[in-house]
């Protein structure tokens, strides 16, 4: 009986730990029927539309107007959540797109590549908070992961880490700053382009999940 009751509550931690670690929301337009958008993305300007590309199907932000453009995706959240997403993108000469993903909105924090300044920044709003170097390569794919956890002392950890096709995704987080001077606003998450170069953008499987108190 003891033993039974053992393999029970292994067996419901082990469901509630799968259940834990579900997406909140996930998409990867394999379901979306071009040039259609999900009906649940908000569009903040920008002409996004779904491509298909052989068996592949993306998100699609054109090389112009020459601007910094974003979608919201996801339901609304706080904090103890990381927003993922695949970007491709191509420099031509000395132009290159900027590109990334965010939490908590419009005005919330940003995981940005700027292959302009050889750069990872991680921002809130417009300010930049943190950054480190980042060797970008245009034409291949580029995953970018950000995170937000509140702490026992008021003040809310924020990171991001950023890995390019071929490369292993890194054990830690690249970058990282701890923010307390206000609270963080409640928004949905996002993904960001400026066609800088004049070509396309693509972005790819948009992922929101939670987030562990434990860290980043």
């Amino acid at each position: 009986m003891k033993r039974l009751m053992f393999l029970t509550c292994l067996f419901l931690a082990a469901t509630g730990a799968a259940k834990a670690a579900q997406p909140l929301f996930k998409q990867n337009f394999e379901d979306v029927k071009p040039p259609g958008l999900p009906a649940d993305f908000l569009v903040l300007e920008g002409e996004f539309t779904v491509k298909a590309e052989g068996t592949n199907r993306f998100l699609e932000l054109p090389g112009a107007p020459l601007d910094t453009f974003g979608v919201l995706f996801g339901p609304t959240a706080k904090s103890d959540v990381a927003a993922s997403a695949r970007f491709f993108g191509t420099g031509k000469g000395r132009r290159f797109p900027s590109f990334g993903v965010g939490l908590n909105g419009v005005s919330g924090y940003k995981l940005m590549v700027v292959p302009s300044k050889k750069a990872l920044e991680l921002l809130r709003n417009d300010e930049i908070k943190a950054t480190i170097p980042f060797a970008w390569e245009s034409g291949k794919w580029t995953n970018l992961r950000i995170s937000i956890v509140s702490l026992n002392t008021g003040k809310y950890n924020v990171a991001g880490k950023a890995w390019q096709e071929g490369a292993k995704e890194p054990a830690d987080w690249n970058i990282r700053f701890a923010e307390g001077d206000e609270p963080a606003p409640a928004g949905r998450a996002s993904v960001w382009g400026s066609p800088y170069s004049g070509t396309p953008i693509w972005f790819d499987d948009l992922i929101l999940s939670p987030a562990s108190k434990a860290g980043p």
